[in-house]
């Protein structure tokens, strides 16, 4: 007899919660061995003509035994390292992560990470970050997790049954009372963990790439133009993105002193929380205002008061002062992710009824606390007139090496009014690109010298100290990035001043010619000039010996040249489409 006013489907699943709860208690911790093979079975949940309470436990049954070990083991699983050895962004459970990676985390994208969710009792790790170290640390945690399903695999050693039975579906007359007897599953104190509690994972207090700024009352605005030319002053300004826009804006001059959008207190008024959701706020501090003439004409203000729009009448037109024309934003942060400074600049100008519709200009920049900005020689082409980066490689494999003196990679003689070679020796002239150089020297010596001494200070004149081995392709090419570098392919020349010299006489150097050829890479609208290939060719001549006491004068010279090797731009047309249409054997029927 089952209870009374009981159906018959709930006691079946009450059965089956009370054997699902005892056999949890009597069952041991999983550990995380492997086995070396394991069947996939599912738990046999066995219906009982019993009319105990659905609270009290039931004997386990003889299919009852040790529970087999998984075979994944969770503590070496790590479904978010996509990238080989290389961390991967906010996964905590990447073995190529270090402490320094941690620190720019925000969060786990995988904090639990678990084997088969389909059986009843399994390993589970945890991972968490602890923000409060330093460096921050991540936290790991190995536990037993307990799937609150009661269609799940209890004992994988059953196998024939391949696949679930099909449950009875609870429905609207027994579902009050599966809620009230769903209390009656119990589980291990020890290892208990929740699934409908979300894990404590602390909330990073700093900034991230892309978030808005903050400000006390919404967001830090920037204006910009969205789907037209016209300005969208609701857009807000997203953490370490340097913006540079122009955007028109339609105007009444009749009411440009009630426009916010035309009023420096527009921009500089707001003041930026420290961090997302904090009370320490940062205020915006003007460090310039330029006053443009309607002749253009440019006069910077000693003051920085804050001025406000104003029409006035000039005889038959109006015109209104005072209006932002650009604004350029200035923020400060540091690597943990705050903001510690915002400076601001405005260029201020009369607008006549003339250039009405008016344009602006806006700009923000982030500046990293005590860091230094790295100058480029162009971003990413070479600009003329910059030096060349170049740098040596110490071993295979390795990275660039670079000096400090972005002007001192690649050098060549440095030319003076006395043409001594020995007067301002170790002072170089940086190769700048695009400029064709030439530069030379004389060296005079005296007496009998030896000529393999001779020619190794005219060597050490010709390369200077540390001459590179490769030369970015372009002005912001990273170090790292070796294989993208162009390695400089040494050339050796020597001819003979007379016709007939002994073969193995002195071979002294006068010459170094270094060619760099550049050709125009990217879209016709905007070329880059890129670094295709270096050639540094050291040329010799034979040097006889001479007398005792006779002096002799050397030239030494060093040239550089440009070339540009980039092909004739061809406009490329898409081929025209094929038709390749067939109809069908019946199409004209029944007319043919």
């Amino acid at each position: 007899m089952r209870p009374r006013g009981l159906p018959l489907p709930l006691v079946v699943l009450l059965g089956c919660w009370a054997s699902v709860s005892a056999q949890t208690e009597a069952t041991p911790a999983v550990t995380t061995e492997g086995l070396n093979s394991t069947e996939a079975a599912l738990a046999t949940f066995g219906t009982s003509p019993s009319t105990r309470p659905p609270r009290t436990p039931r004997a386990p049954g003889p299919s009852s035994g040790p529970r087999p070990t998984p075979v994944t083991d969770v503590a070496a699983l790590c479904v978010c390292d996509l990238s080989p050895a290389q961390c991967d962004v906010n996964c905590c459970c990447d073995p190529d992560c270090s402490s320094v990676d941690f620190s720019v985390f925000s969060a786990c994208s995988v904090p639990v990470v678990t084997g088969d969710s389909q059986f009843c009792s399994q390993k589970a790790v945890i991972y968490s970050l602890n923000f409060t170290a330093n460096p921050p640390q991540r936290v790991f945690e190995l536990v037993d997790q307990i799937n609150p399903s009661i269609f799940c695999i209890h004992i994988t050693n059953y196998k024939p049954a391949l696949s679930f039975i099909n449950p009875e579906v609870p429905d609207e007359n027994n579902f009050d009372t599966l809620m009230k007897t769903s209390d009656g599953f119990t589980l291990n104190a020890e290892s208990y963990i929740s699934f409908t509690t979300k894990l404590d994972i602390p909330t990073a207090a700093k900034y991230e790439y892309g978030v808005p700024l903050q400000t006390s009352d919404s967001f830090l605005r920037f204006p910009s133009s969205l789907t037209s030319s016209l300005c969208t002053d609701n857009n807000p300004a997203a953490f370490l993105v340097n913006q540079a826009v122009k955007c028109t804006r339609k105007i009444n001059l009749e009411q440009c002193e009630e426009i916010e959008a035309l009023s420096m207190a527009f921009y500089s008024s707001p003041e930026i929380l420290r961090v997302p959701d904090s009370r320490k706020k940062v205020p915006i501090t003007v460090q310039s205002i330029v006053i443009q003439s309607l002749n253009k004409t440019l006069t910077r203000r000693e003051d920085t008061d804050v001025l406000q729009p104003t029409l006035v009448n000039a005889g038959h037109f109006s015109l209104c002062v005072n209006v932002v024309l650009e604004v350029k934003y200035s923020l400060t942060y540091t690597d943990a992710g705050e903001v510690t400074k915002a400076d601001l600049s405005f260029l201020l100008g009369t607008v006549s009824s003339v250039v009405v519709p008016l344009q602006q200009k806006f700009e923000i920049h982030f500046l990293q606390e005590n860091t230094q900005p790295v100058p480029l020689s162009g971003n990413p082409g070479y600009v003329v007139g910059l030096p060349l980066a170049a740098g040596f490689q110490p071993h295979k494999g390795s990275g660039i090496i670079q000096t400090t003196n972005r002007y001192g990679q690649l050098t060549i003689l440095h030319s003076t009014t006395e043409q001594d070679c020995l007067a301002l020796e170790g002072v170089r002239t940086p190769v700048l690109f695009g400029y064709t150089m030439q530069s030379g020297c004389k060296l005079r010596l005296t007496g009998a010298l030896p000529c393999q001494l001779v020619a190794q200070k005219v060597k050490s004149l010709l390369w200077g100290q540390g001459f590179p081995d490769y030369v970015a392709p372009f002005g912001n090419s990273q170090a790292q990035d070796m294989l993208d570098w162009v390695p400089i392919h040494f050339i050796t020349q020597s001819f003979n001043r007379k016709h007939f010299v002994l073969q193995d006489s002195c071979q002294l150097p006068g010459a170094l010619v270094i060619e760099v050829k550049w050709t125009k890479y990217g879209s016709l609208l905007n070329p880059q000039a890129k670094i295709v290939n270096v050639t540094a060719n050291l040329i010799s001549s034979s040097f006889p010996e001479a007398n005792s006491g006779n002096e002799r004068t050397i030239l030494i010279s060093t040239a550089v040249t440009f070339v540009d090797v980039s092909a004739p731009a061809e406009a490329g047309f898409r081929a025209p489409p094929a038709i390749n249409a067939r109809l069908p054997f019946n199409f004209f029927f029944p007319f043919v």
